[in-house]
């Protein structure tokens, strides 16, 4: 038998576009700079996002919002931030990260501007409705990030591209600063309009495109939109709607928190809450390298426990106790010291800081043309996790009272993902077992 010969000059195989872009950027000296532009900017954008989790206080007690109306104007551009999410993904997708997220940057400059003029409890909400374009960064930032590094480096590049997470918290050491600098919450929107623009800029001339990256004949908007029929999307926007979700929701109410049940100043409170919040960003880096290393799955499964038991202590709600013993009546009182509180949420904060990368390295091991689609969607549930959760809180605390309600809260979210982890791996462990044994 004579093995057949092709003409000289061409290649034996098909090239993998995928293994083509992964060498090109491994090869590629612009990646790491793409990628700590792309931090940098959506770290900003990230603080803008939650600037109302310090702003909202000073509002509360302006327009005498109840804790219900607190945290819907806090979670407003939660809302606008998440809906934009998938389709601001899909037109990554189409035209390219770069230029996307500049444009975003500078659509929301005026809005954080006109902040300053609000008077009125619905001029706050239409205007945060804006100003949440800011978070929806993070669908475009994600893929355009990706494709910059090879598949086993994705998850470190994705992670530390989260790590603009990490803008909560620097929402929480600058806003408070400025407000007691200046005497008056109204200097945070004109610093911050500054700032955006001042970072959209940086952003352009730091960052950079590569055509290869957009991919060829891009399905329709209908189309990439399937992706919501895929089990493993809804299956992976649960996990995220917990990890990010619960992340969102507890820095935009952590600060409230501390001044409502501890009594503690603005600063002090934000600082603490920092606490939570800067972990909560900084490390999610790591998560990325330990789903590299370990797999998403057995990261993510230890970090719904971790997170599990923390809530659990924290769901308990002050307690006194007088038992009746033989030597007369004993009391107790079940109290959690801020100290354990902020030890037990800085715990909340590095698991969910893992698990926000972890999640996003089930997308990018399982999706490949259209991951800024899927991270679109998954985006999404998560920031509807984030933009619900202040709202539920506030109406449990005015229902009944109890100010750790909130924790009881994620607490079932959190058992409801651990079930559904569990028997979804199981089942994938059948499916995979029949043939490990052929």
């Amino acid at each position: 038998m004579t093995a057949s010969r092709k003409p000289p000059g061409k290649s034996r195989t098909t090239p993998n576009p995928v293994t083509a872009v992964a060498a090109a950027s491994t090869a590629d000296p612009r990646a790491w700079r793409v990628l700590w532009s792309s931090t940098f900017a959506f770290t900003i954008c990230f603080a803008i996002w939650m600037m109302f989790a310090i702003l909202g206080i000073p509002l509360k007690t302006q327009l005498g919002l109840s804790d219900t109306e607190f945290g819907l104007i806090t979670a407003m551009p939660v809302l606008s931030g998440s809906l934009a999410r998938v389709p601001l993904g899909i037109c990554t997708d189409r035209f390219g990260g770069r230029i996307v997220f500049f444009l975003t940057m500078l659509v929301t400059v005026i809005p954080i501007w006109m902040l300053t003029y609000a008077t009125q409890f619905w001029q706050f909400l239409a205007l945060g409705l804006l100003i949440g374009l800011a978070g929806a960064s993070f669908s475009i930032g994600t893929p355009y990030v990706a494709r910059w590094f090879p598949k086993d480096r994705q998850g470190l590049a994705m992670g530390i591209f989260g790590a603009g997470n990490s803008g909560s918290a620097l929402n929480k050491f600058v806003a408070p600063v400025l407000i007691v600098t200046a005497g008056t919450w109204m200097i945070v929107p004109k610093v911050y309009a500054i700032a955006m623009l001042v970072t959209a800029v940086l952003f352009w001339v730091t960052s950079a495109t590569n055509p290869a990256h957009r991919v060829e004949n891009p399905p329709s908007f209908s189309s990439q939109l399937s992706v919501m029929k895929d089990r493993r999307t809804w299956r992976y926007s649960q996990y995220y709607s917990v990890v990010f979700g619960g992340y969102v929701g507890l820095s935009l109410w952590l600060p409230h928190y501390y001044v409502n049940h501890y009594g503690f100043h603005i600063e002090q409170a934000a600082l603490l809450a920092a606490c939570f919040s800067l972990p909560g960003g900084v490390l999610r880096a790591v998560g990325g390298w330990l789903s590299d290393r370990f797999g998403a799955q057995k990261t993510t499964w230890i970090v719904m426990w971790t997170v599990l038991v923390c809530l659990f202590f924290l769901s308990y709600p002050d307690t006194a106790l007088i038992v009746q013993s033989a030597h007369g009546p004993l009391a107790f009182n079940i109290i959690l010291s801020p100290t354990v509180f902020t030890v037990l949420m800085f715990t909340i904060g590095i698991a969910m800081a893992i698990g926000k990368a972890s999640v996003f390295k089930f997308v990018s091991d399982e999706y490949t043309s259209n991951i800024g689609a899927v991270s679109g969607v998954v985006g999404l549930a998560g920031g509807l996790a984030g933009f619900a959760l202040p709202i539920l809180f506030g109406a449990l605390a005015d229902l009944t009272g109890v100010s750790s309600s909130c924790f009881m809260l994620l607490f079932g979210a959190t058992a409801v993902s651990l079930i559904w982890m569990h028997f979804s791996f199981r089942a994938r462990g059948m499916a995979v077992q029949p043939r490990a044994s052929v």
